[in-house]
């Protein structure tokens, strides 16, 4: 007996969501494989750890996730901290940390806390990114002339001249001008391919057609540059982590930095997710199973020795427009990442670091977005002047003071907003009119008093008007009151509605009293 007709076409539509979540996932894998190791480079640490953690992403996070058409992967947002950690405690340090903050987010998942990660300021989270790509362009120009970058952002900028002028130039045949040869072929490959490339191919990654070109240049001509160096095996790449890596580390250290890991990696997860969710309207996004899931895949990185992981806009939004249509995408983008480092590592070790490095400049500038300045810019001044605070905080010092910085002076502003009130004094016909609107809170005592104090003796009827406070708290009203009692007393006439001020001060800020 042959299977009714709505059975075959239920097949033939399961058929189709496989093979569009199939060849999305090739797409996405070959645009994360450059990308974990770049980032892995960019982090100090070995291209295999950006791998290993682009494979728990896929198989085991992309398994969890509460949005199930987003990539989770090392992220160039990480990059920084992963960079200054590394430097100033070792490879080791990272494990242990990273397992702490991992931890953190899952328990924050599990507590339903996901939606309150998103609770920051646009232009302290574009400043970050901002801040985070300038690092990253002045850091890989080092490493795309095959040096090794600086301990600071400042340092890594003064460090560009003798890079230039004592290795790039004068032009002799140094090692640094092979591997700027490679660098720049890399980033010319991916421009023409951004401007040219044909519609039928868009979803072909430039960053793999530009690391390819780099890397037959250079085996071709023999090029004497530095290479990435991939473990024979996976088992190789893991590294399990002793607290004893953590010895010279204080507690507020440890703490500070694990939770600084966890809030900047939640943060941007959360925001990517919303992204996603934007993009498309087949999945709605559960952030709190997101955020534990993202904890999961951490407390895993952190066992492994490998990099911190985030769920990452850029492979995230290739597998959207790529037609992924489930998790599976995801988790077979992992698959092809775990063949990939089994079957293909002696190709890989061909890949010059000037290539990545290449890529992870393209990367760098991308986050550096004159658009995002224009929008903010349409709120004021203020927002504007809390992105550049915070972008030039973290090239001048670290990725954790800049954020803080932002984070500090938006909650200036927004004490400012809620504390802020206006008040005006208008003589007409002789008589006195007195303004308040705003927000009256026991702070604003003074700038009332002065006000109220000016208003002169005999001078007709005294009207003060509240009807554009939005609150006022009982401290304001009482010096409202005691300087209503005086003139009065004196004789002058005041003319104040006090029930209408006491139901400002029963009203929500958000509410106007009518």
């Amino acid at each position: 007996m042959s299977n009714p007709p709505h059975v075959k076409n239920e097949t033939v539509e399961k058929s189709g969501v496989f093979v569009r979540d199939l060849s999305a996932s090739v797409v996405v894998f070959l645009v994360a494989l450059p990308l974990c190791m770049g980032i892995a480079l960019a982090s100090g640490m070995p291209p295999a750890s950006g791998l290993v953690t682009g494979i728990i992403g896929g198989l085991i996070v992309g398994f969890l996730s509460g949005q199930p058409l987003q990539v989770s992967g090392p992220a160039a947002g990480l990059a920084v901290i992963v960079f200054e950690l590394v430097r100033e405690h070792g490879i080791g340090a990272l494990g242990p940390l990273l397992m702490i903050a991992g931890a953190v987010q899952l328990v924050a998942g599990l507590l339903k806390t996901g939606r309150y990660f998103r609770a920051i300021s646009p232009e302290v989270i574009h400043g970050m990114l901002a801040g985070i790509g300038v690092l990253i362009v002045i850091q890989q120009f080092h490493v795309v002339l095959d040096r090794s970058p600086k301990h600071s952002g400042p340092a890594n900028i003064i460090g560009m001249w003798e890079a230039i002028f004592g290795g790039l130039f004068p032009l002799n045949g140094s090692k640094e001008e092979a591997a700027a040869l490679v660098g720049v072929t890399t980033m010319v490959v991916m421009l023409l391919w951004e401007r040219f490339r044909p519609t039928r191919l868009k979803l072909i990654p430039g960053a793999l057609l530009g690391i390819t070109a780099a890397t037959t240049l250079a085996q071709i001509f023999h090029l004497g540059v530095n290479r990435i160096k991939v473990p024979e095996n996976l088992v190789q790449m893991i590294s399990f982590p002793s607290l004893s890596s953590l010895q010279g580390m204080s507690l507020s250290s440890i703490v500070g930095t694990a939770l600084a890991l966890g809030f900047i990696a939640s943060a941007e997860t959360l925001l990517s997710a919303a992204a996603v969710e934007q993009m498309q309207t087949r999945w709605k996004t559960n952030y709190d199973r997101e955020l534990a899931a993202q904890g999961v895949g951490n407390i895993l990185c952190g066992l492994v020795g490998a990099l911190p992981m985030t769920g990452v806009i850029v492979r995230s939004s290739t597998n959207v427009q790529a037609g992924a249509e489930t998790r599976r995408s995801a988790i077979l983008h992992g698959a092809w990442m775990l063949l990939s480092v089994l079957v293909l590592a002696s190709i890989l070790r061909m890949i010059p670091t000037a290539s990545l490095a290449a890529v992870l400049i393209f990367v760098g500038v991308k986050l550096v977005k004159p658009a995002e300045v224009r929008k903010l810019a349409r709120f004021g001044k203020v927002p504007v002047l809390i992105y550049f605070a915070s972008m030039l905080t973290i090239v001048a010092t670290d990725l954790l003071t800049g954020v803080v910085v932002g984070v500090a002076l938006s909650l200036l502003r927004l004490l400012y907003t809620v504390t802020h009130l206006e008040t005006r004094l208008v003589e007409e016909n002789g008589d006195t009119h007195v303004h308040l609107s705003g927000i009256g809170t026991f702070v604003s005592i003074p700038k009332i008093t002065q006000t109220l104090d000016q208003v002169k003796p005999g001078s007709g009827i005294v009207h003060v008007h509240c009807s554009n406070l939005r609150y006022i708290d009982h401290a304001c009203i009482e010096v409202i009151e005691s300087w209503t009692e005086r003139l009065e007393q004196n004789g002058q006439a005041v003319n104040i509605e006090m029930e209408k001020l006491h139901l400002r001060y029963r009203a929500p800020v958000s509410e106007t009293v009518t």
